[in-house]
C-alpha cells in the first residue's frame, strides 16, 4: 500500500453570500500527517468536506494522486479515501464489529461476504483503536467516546492511503487521544487532520496549515508556525511557546486574562 498525494489547488466555497473557504491550496505529500488549526469558523471542516467530497468547491480542485476527486468514480475512490467526521451518523442498529467491517465494502463487489483477510483487517483495526473488547456490544448504545474509536476503526479496516479527520480526538480522554494519534502517525498513509489541541498538532503533524476567516494564514513545520505573534492574530490570545525538554516540539501555554483584539 502507497500512500496518496494530496494537492488543494486554489478551492473557495461558498454559502449564499459568505465564504466558508477563500482560495486555499495546501499540499499533503505520500505519507505526511498534515494538521488544519485554527479558531472556530475559521473553516477547517468545510475544507476537510470538498477533500472527502461532501461539498464541491465553487472554485479550485481536489487532486488526489493528480485526478480530480470530484472526477473519479465514489467507489474507487473509496478504496484510496477514508473520513471521520464530526458529525458522522449516529446510530447504527449494530454491533460494533458489524460497523467496522463497513470499512470492507469499498474492497468488496455486492453481496460479497466477508473473507478470511477481511476478518483479520477488521481484528487488526478493533485492537488498534482500542475497541476490541466492546465487539459485540452495540454500536447505539456507546459513549461518545467510544463511538469515536469505533468510526476510526472503521476507517482502518478500509485501509485508505489518504485518511482525512475531524477532530478525531473529540469525546476522547488523554490516553486514548494519545493513542488515536499514535496510531495515525504509524499507518503507512497520507493523514489530514483538524485538531484545536495545539500541542497535540505539534507534536504529532509534520507540518500545519493556520486557517482564519477561510483563508490560510501561515503554513510550514509546527516550530514556525506556532509563534505568540500568530496565536495573538489569529485566536487573540497572549500565550507564550517553548521547546519541549523531551519531545523536541513546540509547546503552547495559554496566558489566562489576557487578550488581543
Amino acid at each position: 500500500m502507497t500512500a496518496t498525494e494530496l494537492s488543494v489547488d486554489g478551492v473557495t466555497l461558498t454559502a449564499g453570500a459568505r465564504h466558508l473557504v477563500r482560495d486555499v491550496s495546501l499540499t499533503a505529500r505520500p505519507g505526511e500527517t498534515i494538521g488544519l488549526v485554527g479558531p472556530n469558523g475559521s473553516g477547517k471542516s468545510s475544507l476537510l468536506r470538498t477533500v472527502y467530497r461532501v461539498l464541491r468547491p465553487d472554485t479550485g480542485q481536489v487532486l488526489v494522486d493528480g485526478n480530480d476527486a470530484w472526477s473519479v468514480p465514489v467507489r474507487r475512490l473509496a478504496r484510496t479515501v477514508a473520513a471521520v467526521v464530526q458529525e458522522s451518523a449516529a446510530d447504527f442498529d449494530l454491533a460494533v464489529r458489524e460497523v467496522v467491517a463497513m470499512g470492507r465494502t469499498p474492497h468488496k463487489r455486492l453481496l460479497d461476504g466477508d473473507t478470511p483477510e477481511d476478518a483479520g483487517l477488521v481484528d487488526s483495526a478493533l485492537v488498534e483503536a482500542d475497541v476490541a473488547h466492546l465487539a459485540d456490544r452495540p454500536f447505539d448504545r456507546l459513549s461518545g467516546g467510544e463511538r469515536q474509536r469505533v468510526l476510526i476503526a472503521r476507517a482502518l479496516a478500509q485501509q485508505p492511503t489518504l485518511l482525512v479527520l475531524d477532530e478525531p480526538t473529540n469525546h476522547l480522554d488523554i490516553r486514548h487521544q494519545l493513542g488515536v494519534l499514535g496510531v495515525l502517525r504509524r499507518l503507512p498513509a497520507t493523514v489530514l487532520l483538524a485538531l484545536h489541541d495545539l500541542n497535540l498538532a505539534a507534536y504529532y503533524c509534520d507540518r500545519l496549515y493556520v486557517l482564519s476567516d477561510g483563508a490560510i494564514t501561515a503554513s510550514g513545520p509546527p516550530a514556525a508556525v506556532l509563534t505568540p505573534r500568530l496565536l495573538a492574530e489569529v485566536y487573540g490570545v497572549e500565550a507564550e511557546v517553548a521547546t519541549h525538554p523531551r519531545t523536541g516540539a513546540p509547546q503552547v501555554t495559554f496566558l489566562p486574562g489576557q487578550r488581543h483584539v
